[in-house]
This record gives C-alpha cells, structure tokens and sequence, in this order.
C-alpha cells in the first residue's frame, strides 16, 4: 500500500480498488451508462396525452404527487419509462413500507 493510497478516505480507496478490476469496473462502467439511459428515456413523453388534464389531475391529488416523488417526477411526465419500471419500484417501496408499518402485512 502506497502511501498516497493510504491518506485517501476508505470508502474512495474502495472505489479505485474496484476500478483496478477489470470486471468490476466493466460492470459499474455498464450499471452507470444504464443509469443515465434510463434518465435520459424518462424525460421522452408518450405521445397523445393531454397535458393540462395530467397537469390538473396531479395537482388535485396529493397521493398522486407523493406516487411521483418515488419515480423521480417521471409519472408526472407520464414517460415511456414511467411504465415500464417505476410501477414494480413504486409497488415495493410500498409495501416495504407497509410491511414495517402493519405487522399483519409482513406474513
């Protein structure tokens, strides 16, 4: 260990130790550009939705906004990929959620 590597904080250390494996680092490299695809398709609307009755229904439904805050605001641009992932991820913050809130909902 170089004495450079050892004045880094550990949790950067473990970042360039992980970079230094060229498996690991081919499957963050592909992790992180799915990531910024993903963001990217979030921002394409699908076509033919009326955006002021989007825009009314959201602002007269606070359950809605909040179903929104988990998709990262793609459910109120009602994106291609709000359809695709962000029903499954939604769903099981919920129950996470309601798992620790309502005993009975753990079985």
């Amino acid at each position: 260990m170089s004495v450079q590597a050892a004045q880094r904080p550990r949790l950067l250390q473990a970042m360039v130790d992980a970079f230094r494996q060229e498996d690991v680092r081919r499957k963050l490299v592909f992790t992180l550009a799915m990531l910024v695809v993903f963001r990217f398709v979030a921002h394409v609307p699908i076509p033919n939705v009326d955006r002021t009755a989007l825009e009314n229904a959201f602002n007269n439904n606070s359950l809605l906004d909040f179903l929104s805050i988990f998709s990262g605001g793609a459910l109120q641009n009602l994106s291609v990929a709000a359809l695709g992932v962000y029903p499954y991820i939604t769903a099981s913050i919920i129950v996470q959620i309601l798992t620790r809130s309502c005993p009975p909902g753990a079985r």
